[in-house]
């Protein structure tokens, strides 16, 4: 990268003639599918290459970059990785694409250019906003290797993806009794009493001596470290507080401008002999000295910096002056200074960690043993029609009585909500949604201890208020199902599509 930076101007010229060719070979969208690259994935018999895989990549990030939210939570279902967001990305779109051909969906053009109109990037205060849409395309399309075709691409499988989930939506219909069930049991009104248990109080059973260190230790050393700090000098040209609240073309030129600085500052770097620190003097820009910091403890002067903090634990002494580093107002060069190498921690020094740790585990290991055995004494007394009080004397807890609630947390419910959310609440909720009027929940663990609910009754909603909230659940209710099923619907293609990976 260093080599081809120093020879830049001469490289453009050569890329730009081999340029020409390459553009009137691929004038017509090519089958990336067939090219002779990596192989991605199978679907439907048609492999998905590597080449094809960075092409959609880009593809997802122009979406992100448009709005489409719903779009591409779609296609990517569970994912929660950003690869492996990309990878369910481009599957799921070929599927989509292979099942709209089979299905003869085709959106119109005045359709697409009316989905593009209502994209959220293209938005403004009166609708559609053009000067919006042409800074999109200069700043956005072109770095990508796109242009306008890839928006009306990306419009036209939404709409593809929309069609799809109509006519898959046509089939899911909710009886009433069902939908009056999860009604009653979201916005009624539930009268319950709950045992608490707080985690310190079993802090005073858990004894740990020498021995359980040592073996802890012994079991554990290779994560036993310091962590390795570095020390490095960097050079900012960044947008200053009046230039960060610039907005669209002139925030592009300024950005361009520093960038322009950013580049001369490594290519000067590149000449024989060069230092960091007199390059800085020669180009009159400020060199910044941080501490000693870790990865997980980035220095105060790279607070907020991710990529800057990740490029200095790549820096070596071979290669210690980083390439340019873009952040979100600016850019950065970064030079090692110095590397205090991770070391073992002996046992005395690692003895207070693990105390801690085997403190924790044995006081949740009690906690959760408490917490199941006094849910089992509840459930079988309460089965028996025996006082719950005399239970929890016996095992040395308390029961207490708290307001009605409603599971659901809509402000129209106003009635339903405890003037005071107690900090367990939400516990508390999710174990009453599991059982019903007379019934006893399961012991629920939290960060700081956990509940048993005892839920006594539940009042429906009064119907004469609630019609409005109703009518909005329903709503709700069904759009869930219909994902529910297209969700469905979509993993039984990608078997049917005989999905193969790619192996390695």
């Amino acid at each position: 990268m260093k080599l081809l930076r120093k020879h830049r101007d001469w490289l453009m010229i050569v890329i730009a003639i081999l340029a020409l060719p390459f553009v009137f070979y691929f004038v017509q969208k090519p089958d990336y599918g067939r090219m002779r690259s990596g192989q991605f994935a199978r679907v439907f018999g048609r492999t998905i290459s590597e080449v094809e895989l960075q092409r959609e990549a880009r593809l997802f990030g122009l979406a992100r970059e448009l709005g489409m939210a719903e779009f591409l939570r779609d296609l990517t279902l569970s994912a929660a990785k950003e690869e492996e967001m990309i990878q369910e990305f481009v599957i799921n779109l070929a599927i989509v694409r292979h099942e709209a051909e089979q299905l003869g969906i085709r959106p119109s053009r005045g359709q697409v250019v009316e989905l593009i109109r209502n994209l959220p990037a293209f938005r403004g205060v009166d609708g559609f906003d053009p000067k919006k849409y042409e800074e999109f395309s200069g700043n956005l399309l072109a770095p990508n290797g796109f242009n306008e075709s890839q928006i009306e691409e990306l419009a036209s499988d939404e709409l593809c993806l929309r069609k799809i989930k109509d006519l898959l939506a046509v089939g899911v219909s909710l009886p009433e009794s069902d939908i009056k069930t999860q009604f009653d049991q979201f916005y009624g009104k539930n009268f319950a009493s709950v045992v608490r248990f707080n985690l310190a109080d079993f802090a005073k059973e858990v004894k740990i001596g020498d021995d359980d260190v040592r073996k802890y230790f012994d079991a554990h050393k290779d994560e036993f470290k310091t962590d390795e700090k570095r020390k490095i000098e960097l050079v900012r040209f960044a947008l200053s507080e009046e230039q960060k609240k610039l907005t669209g073309k002139d925030r592009v030129d300024t950005l361009m401008k520093l960038q322009d600085r950013a580049n001369d500052f490594s290519q000067a770097l590149l000449e024989k002999g060069a230092d960091f620190d007199q390059v800085a003097k020669k180009l009159q820009v400020p060199v910044e000295t941080t501490g000693d910091f870790s990865a997980e403890s980035p220095d105060p002067k790279m607070k907020d910096k991710t990529k800057l903090s990740a490029a200095a634990f790549q820096l070596t002494s071979q290669e210690a002056t980083s390439d340019v580093i873009e952040e979100e107002n600016g850019y950065y060069i970064a030079h090692l200074v110095g590397v205090t190498p991770a070391r073992p921690l002996s046992l005395d020094e690692a003895k207070p960690k693990i105390l801690e740790t085997l403190k924790t585990q044995h006081e949740r290991v009690l906690l959760a043993t408490k917490g199941s055995q006094v849910a089992r004494d509840l459930r079988e007394a309460a089965k028996n029609n025996q006082p719950l009080a005399q239970v929890c004397q016996k095992n040395g807890v308390k029961m207490d009585k708290i307001e009605p609630f409603a599971i659901a947390d809509d402000a129209d419910v106003a009635e339903n909500k405890p003037k005071t959310d107690s900090p367990d609440l939400a516990s508390i909720k999710n174990a009453a949604v599991q059982i019903e009027p007379g019934d006893v929940s399961d012991f629920l663990a939290d960060q700081n201890g956990g509940v048993i609910v005892v839920l006594e009754k539940r009042e429906p909603p009064d119907p004469a208020k609630d019609q409005k909230i109703k009518a909005t659940f329903e709503e709700r209710y069904l759009k869930n199902k219909r994902e529910i099923v297209f969700f469905e619907w979509l993993r039984n293609r990608q078997q049917a599509a005989g999905l193969q990976m790619a192996q390695g």
